[in-house]
């Protein structure tokens, strides 16, 4: 029986707080390993983890943090074969459906590749008597991606490679349903060069999830699954002074736009 791990610092990191779930072969219905479940203590030592690991990697010239992001891309479809295999042994996905769950994440990742001229900032001269005016763009800190089981690479890819190419330390928290392909992830952007604790993988349950909710140090949440959950988090991370993208109705309500509208059963928390 296999037993799954944290990615902690550019590592695998056993759990420590002796709680386990099943990670199950669809194809069987028989439990094929089991994931930790990590403690408050355990979030808290990853976010401490990626809070000393994001300023130098925010002082990191963004055409280089696009470089890792490069060679990252190239690792991911290298590895294509072997991903798609992983996805399906735990979420059933058939293999040209895995892919089709990579290259969706992908296509994010290329568009975050050219992050650098979205960065650039604003200028204003003589906006008023002796007064010029200016917008930089700064990296927020430490944000955190909690994702569904639905589409373990393409979610994933679609919240860490933004965060990542703007400066910031991410940490994911995927679904413990399949977990193995989102520390495959990680193992391959530190395979590309990627510092240790930019990339950080969690894996846990609600306790988990409130962790990085009410920790301080990770200011923005990034949220993909049911309704109920993502008025939750978006609630919660309101409360606590943190940003929040939560997209609720397993991805079929986007609740960012001005107006809503998604049928009122599915309706949830617009952030913007």
């Amino acid at each position: 029986m296999r037993e799954l791990t944290h990615f902690i610092g550019g590592k695998s990191v056993a759990g420590q707080s002796g709680r386990f779930a099943d990670v199950f072969d669809p194809n069987t219905g028989a439990v094929q390993a089991h994931v930790p479940l990590a403690s408050v203590a355990e979030v808290e030592a990853v976010i401490a983890n990626a809070a000393a690991a994001q300023p130098a990697w925010a002082a990191t010239n963004p055409q280089r943090r696009a470089r890792v992001l490069m060679k990252f891309l190239d690792l991911i479809n290298a590895n294509m074969e072997p991903l798609a295999r992983m996805i399906s042994s735990e979420h059933g996905k058939t293999i040209p459906d895995a892919k089709g769950d990579i290259q969706r994440g992908v296509e994010v990742l290329e568009f975050a590749i050219g992050i650098p001229h979205l960065l650039k900032g604003e200028y204003s001269d003589a906006a008023g008597t002796g007064i010029d005016v200016y917008s930089m763009r700064q990296p927020l800190g430490v944000v955190a991606g909690i994702t569904p089981f639905n589409f373990p690479a393409m979610i994933p890819l679609w919240k860490a490679a933004p965060a990542i190419a703007c400066g910031n330390a991410f940490i994911l928290k995927p679904s413990e349903r399949d977990p193995s392909c989102p520390l495959r992830l990680a193992e391959l952007f530190i395979e590309a060069g990627g510092p240790p604790g930019i990339f950080n993988v969690v894996n846990g349950d609600k306790v988990a999830v409130d962790a990085l909710l009410h920790d301080p140090r990770v200011m923005g949440i990034g949220f993909v699954g049911s309704s109920d959950i993502a008025n939750y988090i978006y609630a919660t991370a309101a409360q606590n002074g943190k940003r929040a993208h939560c997209f609720g109705g397993a991805g079929v309500g986007f609740y960012c736009s001005n107006v809503d509208r998604s049928p009122p059963d599915i309706r949830g928390p617009r952030c913007g």
